[in-house]
This record gives structure tokens, C-alpha cells and sequence, in this order.
């Protein structure tokens, strides 16, 4: 079976969806891709952000519940997100964030200088430069991310021997990975655990993994199960399918096809700017565009 070669999304909990909007759109420069509505629960928003083309492995994704509902954060869930940064960048990202007011601090969580900062909702965040310069200072991608994980071991286990992640460090503080893949996302595993965490605003719902198309997907849907792992079916998300289950260490892992993307139902130089609907719930549409907060696009 080929090795996992990349994060494809990662999806959190959050606010109102204008803060939300306003932070990553303004603060952090991404493109909102996409606004829809929970699948699987109709009455919130679904946000979409990442770079102009909505490339998977620059996708961040948010539920915004308009509840004061704040998550715990814990094990069974995935904790900071860090994103890329062009070479010789991270100094003028810092002061972008100090005439903002957005507190930050210097970390080595990811092996080398790592710019920590919550957004709008507390949802722990953070930069990291690549190896290569670019005329501009914007976000590149994922940079990886932290799993909040109950047995670190068994999410080794499933990481290396079963998705193909290069195992980079251990030591007493975490494990430390890497896909396989041209964007070596990194993957800290923290070590010991922590306690079981509660979903909520500020905290990441699950972390989705990259698959090219529908039949590595359902390749490696047989093989989860061969291991034992309790997998649902496949399901149409419209931009792509995926199937999800929880690891060893209770984090909600998804995989996902890179097709048929973002522009399914936008055109690509429209992307985000109207609300799609999936065929079950375009009857509602009326529904949706009256209760749903309006955007401020």
C-alpha cells in the first residue's frame, strides 16, 4: 500500500463565522474557498480556507457554532496547527501580529523556531519557516500539526507501520514524524498523555489525510478494518469522499480524495463567494439563507 503522503484538511470548532472570516482571511491572508453547511449537522456553517486553488494540504476547514460552548483541550483530539512560511519571513509575520495585538511566543515544538499564536476563538495556531525564500511572505500550507493523542504508542503504530510516516525524534517530551511525501508535514505525537479532552469552540474536531482518488480510498478503507479499526462507509463530501474512524489514541482521523476539488460547483475565480448546498439539502436553501448569519464577504 502506498504511504500516506500528506495532511489533505484539518477541521475545527469555532465562532461566529465573521470573526472567524476576519482572522484567517485578514489576519493570515488565506482565500475562504468554500461556505456550506455542516453535512451532518445542517444548522451551522462550514467555512473553507487555503491558498487561491484550494490545494489539499493548505485546507483548514471550521464548524462555527454560534453557541458559547468552549471545548476542552485534551486527548482524542488534534492540538496546535502549524502552517509554512517562506524563508526569512517569520520577523515580519511577528510584527503583522504585534500592531494586531495578537500575543506570541518563540517554541522549538516543531525541532526548529516555531511562532505560537491563538486565533479569534483560541484555537492554537503557529508558523514555521521553510527551507526556501519567495518573493512574498504568505502562507504556504500545513506545516504539520500536534496529536493530543490518549496512547501515543498505538498512533505510532498506525502512523509508521500502517501510513508510512518517517519516524524524525523521540525523546521525553513527544514523537516526532513525517509523511512521506514532497510536503513533509510533521506530526508531534506529545508524550505523556494528556487529560480526555471535550469538544467545544477552539479545538480541532479531526485531522484528514490525502488520497488521490476513490479506489486508493476504498483500498485503504479494507485495510483499516483488516487492522481492526472501526471505519465508516465511504461518504460524499461533494469536493471529495472520505471515510473516517477514531485511532488508537481517540483522535478522529479522516482520509480523502483530492478530487473532484473546489471547483466542482464555483468557478475557480468565484470560489467562497456564494453558499453551496448539497443536493439533499438544496430544498432548504431558503431555509438556510434566512437562519444562517450573513457573511460579511
Amino acid at each position: 500500500m502506498q504511504a500516506i503522503k500528506r495532511i489533505h484538511h484539518i477541521t475545527a470548532i469555532v465562532g461566529d463565522p465573521n470573526e472567524n472570516i476576519k482572522f484567517y482571511r485578514d489576519v493570515l491572508g488565506l482565500r475562504m474557498v468554500k461556505q456550506t453547511v455542516n453535512f451532518d449537522d445542517s444548522g451551522v456553517y462550514h467555512l473553507y480556507f487555503a491558498d487561491y486553488d484550494g490545494t489539499p494540504g493548505t485546507v483548514i476547514t471550521f464548524f462555527n457554532w454560534m453557541v458559547d460552548r468552549p471545548g476542552q483541550k485534551g486527548s482524542g483530539q488534534v492540538g496546535r496547527i502549524g502552517f509554512r512560511i517562506p524563508k526569512g519571513s517569520m520577523s515580519e509575520w511577528q510584527q503583522h501580529f504585534d500592531k494586531l495585538n495578537i500575543s506570541t511566543k518563540i517554541s522549538q515544538l516543531f525541532g526548529q523556531d516555531t511562532l505560537e499564536f491563538d486565533d479569534v476563538h483560541g484555537l492554537e495556531l503557529a508558523l514555521i519557516e521553510d527551507d526556501t525564500a519567495r518573493e512574498n511572505h504568505e502562507i504556504i500550507g500545513f506545516h504539520g500539526a500536534v496529536l493530543l493523542s490518549s496512547d501515543p504508542d498505538g498512533t505510532k503504530e498506525l502512523l509508521v507501520r500502517t501510513m508510512g510516516l518517517n519516524q524524525l525524534d523521540i525523546n521525553d517530551r513527544n514523537y516526532h514524524f513525517e509523511t512521506a511525501g514532497e510536503e513533509k508535514h510533521h506530526i508531534i505525537t506529545e508524550i505523556p498523555p494528556s487529560p480526555r479532552g471535550r469538544f467545544g469552540i477552539g479545538t480541532v474536531h479531526h485531522i484528514a489525510w490525502s488520497l488521490p482518488e476513490l479506489s486508493m480510498l476504498e483500498e485503504w478503507q479494507g485495510l483499516l478494518r483488516d487492522k481492526g479499526f472501526a471505519v465508516t462507509e465511504v461518504r460524499d463530501r461533494n469536493y471529495f469522499k472520505s471515510i473516517y474512524l477514531s485511532e488508537r489514541g481517540d483522535v478522529v482521523f479522516e482520509f480523502a480524495t483530492d478530487e473532484p476539488g473546489f471547483d466542482v460547483d464555483e468557478d475557480k475565480s468565484k470560489l467562497g463567494t456564494s453558499l453551496q448546498l448539497p443536493p439533499q439539502y438544496e430544498d432548504r436553501r431558503t431555509q438556510f439563507e434566512k437562519e444562517l448569519p450573513k457573511l460579511d464577504l
